[in-house]
């Protein structure tokens, strides 16, 4: 008896495609087969947990569930999609609520591990995927949260990151990163959508009578804090997908693959400079616009836009009219991001009887119902209210990430915390992560604060570090970093900073304004008595919140959220990948000589891959690779031999390099990497290379094609 909870609701792959765009069945069915394999002994642990992180679930700190993560492109979501996750937490979750995070995707816990096919593939059924939700990969991409509906924005950037998820998704070049990217789009200079603490941040503008985007790279938070960098002030509309891809291969090619700690690429900042990495992207965006010249891209109407109020990052925290006359935003509060069974069902019930179909999570965790009629606000706020929702309150705007509820990484209870704290009277937006790796974004609040451990007098005590005046928009910066205050202290603390800015405040003056006034030492000194912990206060602070025993941190082996350690055969590979990518379409622009370099680069990589796996040397030169692997794998001259008739084909005068001599020399060459990829999963059976090897295409008797990987009966099935 299969030990994997049957899968139901799995649709035709034929209609998948037509249908939604976002999912890919197969890939579900071989995800079930591995966990099959995996329960069942045949697979290791590392490679299974390699594809997990890959198809968004997470290991949580209880054992034998998971964390599914459902990726929203934008926050958008449907009735039908909430209804397909209430149908989920009430036949097989363990768990009766789903949380919407800060980067608008919407997590599942205590998944049991047997079902997790099954939830993923009812959610596919309804259109939404899973897939890179996890992992050393492109995150879930946010928006500004009116994109489509503000006055104020210049274009609907959901068009062009419609067009980026569909360029990235399953792309090679975006499934062994160095680490995890994140991207945001904004529709206006406003930039809601906070790109100064994105890895990538594209913010629509008008210039000069033109429109475009500016590009921001580089920024980041969590493990020292990092604003990102103006990489590209204007580029025209043409050249967006081309500009991401080059930042992105710029991480992929440069960012450190065996420190985690400075993977990210902010620290590649740091590694250049400002100009030097930015001197580096250019190389890589050369390379780009000539491999991609055909590239198609996403077109939209661009306008001025209204100077307008700007609804702020997260949402309008209020009714919110529309550009589109007559028509509003209705936003819902949830207390800390959570939704139960009954709420998800009722709010689609609410929609469907008002004839709605938009609605977005939000990076605030709330959500926003857009195109409401303004006769039909009070009585869908009435519908929202029988569910226990209302719209946000004064103060309310507290966002908390789950931290020890379920975080394999969590220090302190967070959620427990998030909740007895207010934004006040003047509210202040409050944030509150359970460790320092920030998913509840501390550094962009108003009040922020990471749990922490201290030891002290002997003892480990519960922590908060503090930060004070973040704002992620245009024109704002992150946070000051203040004291680090014992979590039974932190209500006391935070209700004193909104006490003095209350009182001390210049008529009119932001806490962002406030905060850079007072400076760093300001508050410093006055949660001073709150920071300082004597013998005798001990027995008083020892506790986290929501706790009775002693604080400790649990030693559950690291998180998850850095991927698994990536071998240099699986980067290097799917890097061949991509360089096969551009080595085709330049093929097909008949610029044989830059298609020539690419495959020269291929040979070079895969071989580098076989070599390294076996303890030999590293270089660059293909003579002394192909010696190599005479060396080291004897009983397989056939590589060796077939990499060295590669190099002499590379190696021809440029006019020999026909369109006949290449497509034959290509051909070749993809049928050596199947088999150099065979021999590497032969050597390490951890590895998993499928999806990094040459597909072909085959026409079905129906008229279709349908596209499969280069395979032989070695296994790479």
């Amino acid at each position: 008896m299969s030990k994997i909870e049957k899968s139901e609701n799995i649709l035709e792959t034929g209609d998948m495609g037509k249908v939604h765009k976002l999912v890919n069945e197969p890939e579900l069915v071989h995800f079930e087969r591995t966990l099959q394999g995996f329960l069942d002994g045949e697979i290791d642990a590392d490679r299974f947990t390699a594809m997990r992180l890959q198809q968004g679930v997470y290991g949580q700190r209880q054992e034998g569930v998971n964390m599914v993560r459902i990726k929203l492109p934008g926050g958008r979501v449907t009735g039908p999609q909430l209804v397909a996750m209430a149908d989920m937490l009430e036949r097989h979750v363990q768990h009766d609520v789903v949380h919407v995070t800060t980067r608008q995707d919407i997590q599942m816990h205590y998944v049991p591990l047997p079902k997790v096919p099954t939830v993923l593939h009812h959610l596919a059924s309804a259109g939404l995927t899973t897939r890179e939700a996890c992992g050393n990969t492109i995150r879930n991409i946010t928006s500004c949260p009116l994109a489509s509906v503000c006055p104020r924005e210049h274009v609907d950037v959901t068009r062009h990151l419609d067009g980026a998820v569909m360029h990235f998704l399953r792309n090679p070049l975006n499934q062994q990163l160095p680490r995890k990217f994140k991207i945001s789009f904004s529709g206006c200079e406003a930039d809601c959508a906070q790109g100064m603490m994105h890895d990538l941040g594209v913010v629509a503008v008008h210039q000069d009578g033109r429109f475009g985007f500016k590009v921001l790279a580089g920024g980041g938070l969590g493990h020292k804090p990092h604003e990102a960098i103006v990489v590209e002030p204007f580029i025209e509309e043409k050249d967006l997908l081309l500009v991401m891809e080059a930042i992105v291969s710029l991480h992929n090619r440069y960012s450190d693959r065996a420190k985690r700690a400075k993977s990210r690429i902010k620290f590649l900042v740091d590694r250049f400079g400002p100009d030097g990495f930015v001197e580096k992207y250019r190389e890589e965006l050369a390379r780009t616009k000539t491999a991609l010249a055909k590239q198609d891209y996403p077109q939209g109407p661009w306008a001025r836009g209204q100077d307008s109020e700007i609804p702020g990052s997260g949402a309008p925290r209020q009714v919110f009219p529309q550009k589109q006359p007559g028509y509003f935003v209705l936003p819902i509060s949830l207390p800390i991001g959570n939704l139960n069974a009954a709420q998800l069902r009722g709010i689609a019930a609410a929609l469907d009887r008002h004839g709605l179909s938009e609605i977005r999570t939000t990076q605030d965790q709330n959500l926003i119902v857009f195109n409401v009629p303004q006769a039909d606000l009070d009585s869908l706020t009435n519908a929202f209210a029988a569910l226990g929702l209302g719209v946000p309150k004064t103060g309310d705007n507290v966002v908390a990430c789950p931290g020890t509820s379920t975080c394999r990484l969590g220090i302190t209870s967070s959620t427990i915390l998030g909740p007895k704290l207010s934004g006040g009277p003047l509210n202040l937006r409050i944030r509150v992560s359970g460790c320092h790796n920030g998913c509840a974004q501390p550094e962009t609040g108003d009040i922020g604060v990471y749990g922490e451990g201290k030891r002290l007098h002997g003892k480990l005590i519960p922590h908060y570090q503090t930060y004070f005046g973040g704002n992620g928009l245009a024109g704002g910066g992150l946070a000051i970093k203040g004291p680090s205050v014992p979590a039974a202290r932190i209500e006391t603390a935070v209700q004193r900073v909104q006490s003095a800015y209350a009182e001390k405040r210049q008529d009119g003056e932001t806490f962002f304004a406030w905060t850079r006034r007072v400076g760093k030492e300001y508050f410093q000194e006055l949660l001073a008595d709150l920071v300082a912990v004597n013998p005798d206060d001990v027995p008083k602070v020892l506790h986290d919140h929501g706790t009775e025993s002693d604080f400790r941190v649990l030693q559950l082996g690291g998180g998850e959220c850095a991927g698994v350690t990536q071998t240099m055969a699986e980067s290097t590979f799917f890097e061949a990948a991509h360089e096969r990518g551009y080595r085709d379409a330049l093929w097909f622009q008949r610029k044989y000589g830059d298609a020539a370099k690419c495959s020269e680069a291929i040979a070079r990589l895969i071989s580098q891959a076989m070599t390294q796996l076996l303890g030999g040397k590293k270089t660059d030169d293909l003579a002394e690779l192909t010696r190599e692997l005479q060396r080291l794998a004897p009983d397989e001259p056939v590589l060796a031999e077939k990499l060295a008739e590669l190099a002499n084909g590379l190696a021809q005068p440029e006019a020999a390099l026909t369109a006949e001599a290449l497509t034959a020399l290509f051909k070749a060459q993809d049928s050596w990497t199947v088999d150099a990829a065979e021999f590497c999963m032969r050597k390490n059976s951890q590895l998993d290379l499928r999806a990094a090897l040459p597909v072909r295409h085959e026409q079905k008797n129906d008229g279709h094609v349908r596209e499969t990987r280069r395979v032989s009966a070695a296994g790479v099935a």
